[in-house]
Order: structure tokens, then C-alpha cells, then sequence
């Protein structure tokens, strides 16, 4: 007589509550998995979406526009949530070594926690400049600043950004928009804000295609951001004439004194993922297969900034972290039901839309820029909000 035994669940952990996570779990409370236990660790009940982030600093988002509500979307995938800090793995015993909680045991992981600022060695730095991620500290200290501006805007201030990549110019060009709309309506003349943008090699956004590359310099020279390119930070130290204040130095012996220091260098991945065994490139990302699936270890999947995908590496930008939700998800799904997998291939060119804080922006797709217009911020921010709108629940 055979007895019927109920399906063994397997386990499945997402850590890190990324764009492609998001996604996923979207999709997961649509389509969800029979025999499929689920649990999400993240250190936060939400997450800023990166695609509004400068929108946001520019004042045209909420924070409640800005942030993906991961406790919504967990409930929607009848996922356990746990918000805690991931601190390692052990991939022998299949277990998710956690700061707060014991070890989680898994069957299936995936990982999507992002990246962090590579690790700040210039002197001072870390003590006295805000890095760009994690964002939460990064708004802390921007908010700090409008209300330090809004209390007192007849002082003169001068902001350093650090890093004249995409993330640095389009930070600069969102910061000095919103200070000048502070100081115009406060009567405050322009010349008492002074933004200058560091950038160590020659060219800003030197990934970039050339012609994006002189658009954008034509447009922080026209704002009156002052540029200093081919200029590599040495060293950062609290000014000796005046409290609150900072010193930045740099090789070739220039100084500037500024009252805030923003950090947007290059990302990197944490260090945690070194010591777990599984295979990663040189900034210690983690490389995966065209699958998503980790080169050494087949029950792990990796996708977003934290995944470099072997055959097929591209820069680390949310556009590849959106689009690999869906494979990401089919691929688990696949994963747990025994079928094949799916190969999924990054597009070699893509577009990105760099707002220019005044409610334009620029686009850019291989060889083709095109310059700072209104229908391109608001071809931005209907794509934008069209992507937050299918993380809400009911779509």
C-alpha cells in the first residue's frame, strides 16, 4: 500500500533586497512556487530605487517615491523576511551566516545586495567624507546640509564631489540645482554656493562614448561647477582656521576648503564574499555563468552590482539590475521544477538618461548623445515611475 508523503519544501533565500530581488518577488507573488519555502534577508525594510535617486536630491521625489517597499513585496510572495545584516556563508553545510540571528540553512540562494564604495584608503577620507552608498547615509548628510543652508543661507558653502563618473556628475548637477533654488528663494545671490567636481582622470565619465563625455562638460562649465579633472585626492583633513570646515588635498599640491566632502568613487563588493568560496573577478564581484548561477557553485545565483556575468561583463548600472529580475526569476523557477536553464544575454548598448537636475535630462546610447531637453527628463521619469508602479501590489 503506497502512502502519499507530503513534498519535501525546498528552501529558497534571497539576500539583499535589490532591483533584481524586487522584481523577483513581484514575480513570485504572481506565479508562486509549489514546495518552495521563501525568505528574504535585507538590512532594511525598503530600498531607494537608484533610477529616482537623483531626482530626488534635485527635490522633484519623495522619499516615499523614491523607496521600494521590500516588507509589501515580501508579504505579496508569502516570503519570510528577515531584517538583518548578511555577514558570510557556509557553502559546505548550505547555511546563511547572519550579524543578528543564527544560520539560516538553504537549498537555494540568490544574492542581490548591491555594491559598495571601494574601500576609501585616501587619508581622512573615510572619517570625513559621505560616501555615495549606502544611500541612507548619503541622504542623512544631504538632508543635514539643506537644513544647515535653509537655516543660514546668507553664509557662503562650497561642496567637493569626489569621482567624475555618471554617479558623480549627475550627483553634482542635482545638488547645485537644489542649493540655488534654496539661496533664490531666500534672496541669497548664486556666487555664495561653489560646487567643484574631482575627477583623477582627464576626461569625466571616462567609460562613456566621447560624445556624451564633452556634452556633459560643456553643461557643469555652463552651471559653473568647477571642474578639476586629470586631479587625483590625497587626502582630506578638518580645516585648521575653521570648525566644521575641510581641507582637500591632492598630489599635485592644489588645496581647496570646503564644508562638505561627497565620495562617488569607483564601487566595490564587500568583503564578506571573499571569504565564502565562491569564484569572483578582480574587485571581488561575483562571476557567474550566463544563467545567473555561480561558476563554482550551482545552487547559488548572483545578479545586479554584486554579479559580474563571465562571458559578457558590463558596467555596473541599475539598468542590467532591472533587466535581470525576470531571468534571475525564470532561472529559479526552472532551478526548483528540475527543467534547463535559461541563458540570458546583457545588451551590449544601452540607454541611459542622466538627469541634469532642472528637470532635463540627457540621452545616450552607444555612439549617439542627445543634449539636455525636457521631453527627455520626462521620458525618464515616465519610465521611472512606470517601474515603481509595477513593484505595487495588484499589477
Amino acid at each position: 500500500m503506497q502512502h502519499n508523503l507530503p513534498a519535501i519544501a525546498k528552501h529558497l533565500v534571497l539576500v539583499g533586497g535589490g532591483h533584481s530581488h524586487a522584481i523577483v518577488l513581484k514575480m513570485l507573488g504572481m506565479k508562486p512556487l509549489p514546495g518552495v519555502r521563501l525568505t528574504l534577508i535585507t538590512p532594511n525594510s525598503d530600498t531607494p530605487y537608484s533610477g529616482m535617486l537623483p531626482g530626488h536630491i534635485a527635490g522633484f521625489y519623495s522619499r516615499d517615491e523614491l523607496y521600494i517597499n521590500l516588507q509589501k513585496l515580501a508579504h505579496f510572495a508569502q516570503a519570510q523576511l528577515y531584517l538583518d545584516k548578511v555577514v558570510g556563508l557556509d557553502l559546505k553545510n548550505h547555511q546563511v551566516i547572519c550579524a543578528n540571528r543564527p544560520a539560516l540553512d538553504f537549498d537555494l540562494l540568490s544574492i542581490d545586495i548591491g555594491s559598495t564604495p571601494a574601500t576609501i584608503s585616501v587619508s581622512g577620507a573615510a572619517t570625513y567624507a559621505t560616501p555615495a552608498k549606502p544611500v541612507e547615509k548619503l541622504l542623512e548628510s544631504w538632508y543635514q546640509l539643506l537644513a544647515n543652508v535653509s537655516q543660514n543661507p546668507q553664509k557662503a558653502i562650497t561642496v567637493v564631489i569626489v569621482g567624475g563618473g555618471a554617479g558623480g556628475v549627475e550627483l553634482a548637477l542635482s545638488m547645485q540645482a537644489h542649493l540655488q533654488r534654496i539661496f533664490q528663494k531666500m534672496q541669497q545671490p548664486p556666487q555664495n554656493l561653489a560646487i567643484h567636481l574631482f575627477q583623477r582622470h582627464n576626461q569625466l565619465m571616462p567609460h562613456h562614448h566621447p560624445s556624451v563625455q564633452y556634452q556633459v562638460q560643456q553643461i557643469l562649465m555652463r552651471r559653473g561647477v568647477k571642474l578639476h579633472l586629470g586631479e587625483t585626492v590625497s587626502q582630506i583633513a578638518p580645516s585648521p582656521q575653521q570648525a566644521g570646515s575641510f581641507v582637500v588635498k591632492c598630489e599635485s599640491g592644489l588645496e581647496l576648503k570646503c564644508e562638505k566632502v561627497f565620495w562617488v568613487t569607483q564601487a566595490s563588493a564587500p568583503q564578506w564574499i571573499k571569504a565564502t568560496g565562491l569564484a569572483t573577478d578582480e574587485q571581488g564581484f561575483i562571476l557567474v555563468q550566463d544563467t545567473l548561477q555561480s561558476i563554482t557553485h550551482p545552487e547559488v545565483f548572483a545578479a545586479g552590482d554584486i554579479a559580474t556575468i563571465k562571458h559578457h561583463p558590463r558596467p555596473k548600472a541599475g539598468v542590467f539590475a532591472v533587466r535581470q529580475g525576470k531571468p534571475l526569476f525564470e532561472n529559479l523557477r526552472r532551478m526548483v521544477l528540475g527543467q534547463p536553464l535559461r541563458h540570458y544575454r546583457p545588451q551590449q548598448q544601452y540607454l541611459s538618461l542622466i538627469g541634469t537636475g532642472d528637470r532635463c535630462a540627457i540621452a545616450t546610447k552607444g555612439c549617439l548623445t542627445l543634449p539636455p531637453h525636457q521631453l527627455l527628463w520626462w521620458w525618464k521619469d515616465s519610465i521611472d515611475r512606470r517601474f515603481m508602479q509595477t513593484l505595487e501590489n495588484g499589477d
